[in-house]
């Protein structure tokens, strides 16, 4: 990509998310995550009112008193974006591609941090960890992100989400909220069956907060009746003829791919996980608000 069409996609997603962030998702970012955590500040003894919960045990029989722990809440997070830059975020039917698309929502949850006071940071894999960027604060940081998403090159084609999330996990140190973007197709295996990704996504749901962003396009369940059509594989390189003609094909690639969505929707539903879902050539932006507000409600109660 040349400089000046990079620096022209950069800005045109710099005044969209912008915009979206002011405008539409302004507040709801923070108290969707906001508070999440408790940080330890002190220990002190015991007050008449305090919550008896809050005994420090240990404390209290070594010097005799009662004493409590005393926690504030976490004012600034840290958000880490794991982006999927694998060659099946190359696809895209409906003038964008998948890449395109992480970009854009990645951006989008980066200015909504940023005006949070939050820090950002990014991972972006294939079947390895291809770049990091260590979580900062500031709107150039973010625009760093941003290029970054757009015009690196990675080395590798294929796909391992459970490699990416785990890396992610070691890398932070405190609870963070870790937005993982993805067509969460992955060209590893399970050996207990299942999702590959499935045990390393438990481990980071015990300490941060992990949200699954689910990209498609809709030709990737549903093919159009063209008559013969060449389909390669993008991480593979391998090709294959299909006859889009004969309606079997297409209610068997149809079938196929809602079992591949029902095992990843059972996957989710067993972790605990609500995915954000969201697909080329439509307005993502619902989807994200929509999520947003249930996280607030959810915290209201």
């Amino acid at each position: 990509m040349q400089t000046s069409e990079l620096l022209r996609k950069v800005r045109r997603i710099e005044i969209r998310t912008s915009h979206l962030v002011s405008d539409v998702m302004a507040g709801q970012f923070r108290s969707a995550f906001k508070g999440r955590g408790m940080e330890f500040e002190e220990v002190r003894p015991y007050q008449y009112g305090d919550d008896v919960r809050s005994i420090d045990w240990n404390v209290s029989a070594r010097t005799g008193f009662p004493h409590v722990k005393l926690f504030r809440e976490e004012r600034e997070l840290t958000v880490m974006l794991a982006v999927d830059l694998s060659g099946s975020l190359s696809f895209g039917t409906h003038a964008q591609l998948k890449r395109e698309l992480a970009a854009e929502i990645a951006a989008t949850i980066a200015f909504s941090a940023i005006r949070s006071n939050d820090r950002v940071g990014l991972v972006c894999f294939t079947d390895r960890v291809e770049l990091v960027v260590p979580p900062r604060k500031g709107s150039r940081h973010v625009l760093r992100i941003v290029r970054d998403l757009l015009a690196f090159e990675p080395a590798s084609r294929g796909t391992d989400i459970g490699g990416a999330v785990a890396e992610a996990t070691r890398m932070l140190s405190r609870r963070s909220v870790l937005f993982v973007i993805s067509d969460w197709r992955s060209n590893t295996v399970s050996a207990k069956g299942g999702e590959p990704w499935e045990d390393a996504l438990r481990i980071a749901r015990m300490k941060h907060d992990v949200i699954p962003v689910l990209i498609r396009d809709r030709r990737e369940h549903a093919l159009p009746a063209l008559g013969l059509a060449e389909f390669m594989d993008e991480e593979t390189g391998e090709c294959i003829v299909v006859d889009l003609g004969s309606k079997a094909v297409r209610n068997r690639f149809a079938q196929l791919a809602a079992a591949e969505g029902s095992l990843l929707d059972e996957t989710l539903r067993k972790l605990r996980s609500e995915a954000i879902r969201v697909e080329t050539g439509s307005d993502f932006v619902a989807p994200l608000t929509t999520f947003f507000r249930r996280r607030e409600a959810r915290r209201a109660r």
